[in-house]
């Protein structure tokens, strides 16, 4: 047992990060399509992350004659923009600059998925991009993630000004998944994944007002994790539950959805 138990421990080890892996990241690359056809108010955009690797981005254009503010969304853990991209239209057709972020090893970014710092880090240079390069004012400036994304908004916005914080089906924390999804891994042993999210830690630093959205029976991430990212912000915030709801309100909610996000945006951006 002796001579064994190092080498059980270290493929537990192995193979307990590969899960996690698994279970966090679902990058789509690139692949030639109508779908990553730019739309007529986009622009194409790379950001620096490091000295040798971008992230891609499509800046849309609001499609009216005042701009209310600016979006930085951040997408989920599957896909790449181009999934969202109809969600960036709906926000230009409401007035607001959109840029939609591929984190690294995502549709045509560089790189590979990693960890949650590197996540971090594409957040923060999309961020600093707005500031930098397009003389986006932070009270203008609105972090919005989902899901996966919700862990980059909060990070970025519990460390840089902005105007608003939206926080659409976003987890609590790596431990409250594990917890969801490997039931059977006892809490004690949670200190060994790679990554953490304390998302609802980091929340309560978080000095804007913000939405956090969630679906009631959203079977990916339990809706008492998203009370509890609601329960740790501090005022001004807003819950919004959606009523038989699940993980992808945007798209599964109704039409009714978005205008509601949009509302808050207006009026929190307008004061």
């Amino acid at each position: 047992m002796a001579i064994y138990f190092p080498l059980v421990a270290l493929l537990f080890f192995v193979t307990l990060r590969r899960v996690e892996h698994f279970l966090t990241h679902h990058p789509v690359g690139y692949q030639p399509g109508p779908e990553w056809t730019l739309p007529p108010n986009g622009e194409d955009v790379w950001i620096n992350v490091t000295a040798s690797e971008r992230i891609h981005s499509w800046f849309l254009n609001s499609q009216t004659p005042d701009t209310l503010g600016t979006v930085l969304y951040c997408h989920g853990n599957g896909g790449n923009l181009t999934n969202v991209a109809w969600i960036g239209g709906e926000l230009t057709k409401a007035g607001f600059d959109v840029l939609l972020v591929d984190y690294r090893g995502y549709g045509r970014s560089d790189g590979s998925a990693s960890s949650e710092w590197a996540l971090y880090a594409d957040g923060e240079a999309a961020y600093n991009y707005l500031l930098q390069q397009r003389g986006v004012r932070p009270e203008k400036l609105v972090l919005y993630g989902l899901s996966l994304g919700s862990t980059v908004a909060v990070d970025v916005a519990s460390r840089k000004p902005c105007g608003a914080l939206v926080v659409e089906s976003g987890l609590s924390s790596a431990s409250e998944m594990g917890q969801h999804s490997l039931p059977m891994l006892p809490r004690w042993l949670h200190f060994l994944s790679k990554n953490k999210f304390e998302s609802a830690r980091k929340i309560s630093r978080v000095g804007c007002p913000v939405l956090v959205s969630h679906g009631t029976l959203d079977a990916t991430i339990p809706v008492t994790q998203g009370r509890k990212l609601f329960a740790a912000a501090s005022d001004p915030k807003r819950l919004l539950l959606i009523g038989n709801g699940s993980h992808n309100l945007a798209g599964e909610a109704g039409p009714e959805y978005l205008p509601q996000v949009i509302g808050f945006l207006r009026e929190t951006l307008s004061r």
